[in-house]
């Protein structure tokens, strides 16, 4: 497959792309990559910090080749990776580039996936390696996103963010008893810090899958997949199918999670304020947000505007 040859359909090509690399100067890269994204209306979301790069964008063909092309042109990021997948829409609405301690959260402090990583496994080889009966299989991402699709024989540890990842190896995992430890994610950044925070515990053998599970759906013919379900993805899509075209879930706009066409015939559900994962569980000042959210959406709609999408009714803050 040629960079090309874009999985999925849709004249919008969405790039994910990581690359854990010392950037000390990150703070004075904003800007350079900020006026780099808008100059060729590339959307969507990248966060900078010391520890390296990290996000998901969308635009034409020739917009994300040329952004690829802006940022490989450090000689830091010459050989940085990426998973594309297509979009009938722009998945996003806005542009931004933010600095951040972190380019994933684990909160722990030491925890340095360009000293110490576990070992990488292709997609082609994944299948074998989670057949083997000895692999403890764990899926690293939050509860709502294992819900829709994982890997057969996965655990799930039901946590709510990234940061509850090491409590959670702490409390359930032994070093001497679990030699063999494989770890997946959406596009292989959290198993990045995940495998070298499993080392640091003293977990000899930890292997992750290389680019993550868009890379092994890219790869992987479906005939021969272990991967049950469709892929949570963070943009407007909400999820992906084995093919990388857009799935069926729509998303809940007050708590975030995915929601099926059965959820959205509950009586639990009002478009933009709730749903049945969150109806009986929202502080009232969330559900208010999600109200004027809502409203806002509305008003924009019946005035043909651009849409709304911005504060998180839960945070406050732009999403």
């Amino acid at each position: 497959m040629t960079p090309h040859d874009t999985p999925g359909d849709g004249p919008i090509v969405v790039a994910a792309l990581y690359k854990f690399v010392s950037l000390p100067d990150y703070e004075a890269l904003r800007e350079p990559l900020l006026d780099a994204m808008r100059r060729h209306d590339v959307k969507g979301t990248l966060l900078l910090a010391e520890e390296g790069v990290n996000g998901t964008v969308s635009g034409t063909r020739d917009a994300i080749d040329a952004l690829l092309g802006w940022l490989r042109s450090d000689p830091r990021l010459a050989d940085l990776e990426h998973k594309e997948s297509r979009a009938q829409a722009q998945p996003f609405y806005r542009t931004k580039v933010k600095l951040k301690r972190e380019i994933v959260t684990l909160g722990v402090d030491g925890v340095d996936p360009n000293r110490r990583v576990g070992t990488y496994v292709e997609p082609e080889q994944w299948n074998d390696l989670i057949s083997d009966p000895e692999v403890l299989l764990i899926d690293t991402r939050n509860d709502y996103e294992v819900e829709i699709g994982t890997f057969e024989g996965a655990v799930d540890p039901k946590t709510r963010s990234f940061r509850e990842f090491p409590e959670y190896v702490q409390a359930h995992y032994d070093p001497a008893k679990h030699k063999k430890v494989a770890m997946f994610c959406t596009g292989g950044i959290r198993c990045e810090k995940a495998s070298s925070y499993m080392l640091e515990q003293g977990f000899e053998e930890v292997y992750h899958l290389k680019g993550g599970i868009l890379k092994y759906l890219e790869t992987v013919p479906e005939q021969a997949s272990r991967w049950r379900g469709d892929c949570f993805v963070f943009d407007n899509r909400v999820t992906v199918r084995h093919d990388l075209s857009e799935g069926d879930f729509d998303q809940c706009h007050a708590c975030r999670r995915p929601i099926s066409a059965e959820d959205q015939r509950s009586p639990c559900y009002e478009p933009g304020i709730s749903c049945p994962h969150c109806w009986d569980n929202l502080p009232e000042k969330t559900r208010a947000g999600a109200r004027e959210r809502q409203r806002q959406i509305e008003l924009a709609k019946a005035r043909g505007e651009a849409h709304p999408i911005g504060r998180d009714p839960r945070t406050g803050q732009n999403g």
